[in-house]
């Protein structure tokens, strides 16, 4: 049996529960971990899209997160959304301040409607700062665009990309590959060592919404736990599937995914 596995959470909150820290602490609570928040931005947010983001000084931000490690502690520790370099900065302090504690980097960029929730002059900071500090990194096909300049259209490219990802520092990478067109999504857990394929065929849905932190928090869960980095990523892939396919309905545009699945038992 796995440990509890306490997962501190870096990431801005979504209004309509669907992704960020409110996805995040679903996805933990339902995986058997314990989740514990450092809040770096409030999102007036639904299933239509963000309309407005507020930002939390990055000082508040490393004292939330520095009252978490110096009291519950943490067994890993998982980011989304930071929003600019000083926040990034800030996260970097943190991580190095918590050695040994894997760290799972979900470089959010865009909301799955569109809005910026990285700033342009952050994306140097994350590759310098974050990508070599990633137990395991985990971009989409724009966002290992964004941090490698290789364009990526194909599961090759996802795999290019993963390669220059490792070579920059992670050390490890699960490359998403639900942005590259066909009938199945091929996600690519790549590490020095060699390469595991997650293949499936595509939902099609548009209940899509968190999917990239739902899957993240599911691998830090993982890694909490003591699983290894395969069975971590195994286990949040299969969970993320599961709720894809059970997603309620809500909302007009991308709605959320259905998080507390495994309470209700099969289907």
């Amino acid at each position: 049996m796995t440990s509890l596995g306490r997962v501190l959470i870096i990431a801005g909150s979504d209004s309509g529960g669907g992704a960020g820290i409110q996805a995040d602490i679903k996805t933990v609570t339902a995986l058997g971990g314990y989740a514990a928040t450092a809040i770096t931005a409030v999102t007036v947010q639904n299933t239509l899209g963000v309309s407005a983001v507020h930002p939390i000084p990055s000082a508040f931000v490393e004292a939330q997160a520095r009252a978490v490690l110096d009291d519950i502690g943490a067994d890993a520790i998982k980011t989304g959304m930071l929003g600019d370099a000083a926040m990034v900065e800030t996260v970097a302090r943190l991580l190095d301040g918590a050695a040994g504690t894997p760290a799972v980097i979900d470089p959010v960029m865009t909301a799955k409607g569109g809005a910026a929730l990285l700033a342009a002059e952050a994306m140097e900071a994350v590759r310098s700062l974050l990508v070599p500090r990633a137990t395991l990194l985990t971009p989409n096909a724009p966002e290992a665009e964004a941090l490698t300049g290789i364009g990526v259209q194909t599961t090759d490219d996802l795999r290019r990309a993963g390669e220059a990802l490792l070579a920059a520092g992670a050390r490890a990478v699960l490359m998403k590959g639900g942005h590259i067109p066909g009938e199945r999504v091929v996600d690519l857990l790549m590490t020095p060592g060699g390469e595991t394929a997650f293949e499936a065929e595509r939902i099609e849905t548009r209940h899509t919404h968190g999917t990239g932190c739902t899957l993240a928090s599911g691998c830090a869960t993982g890694l909490a736990q003591g699983l290894t980095l395969t069975e971590a990523v195994a286990r949040a892939w299969s969970y993320v599937h599961e709720a894809m396919l059970r997603a309620p309905g809500f909302g007009r545009g991308h709605g959320p995914l259905d998080h507390g699945w495994p309470l209700r038992g099969p289907r």
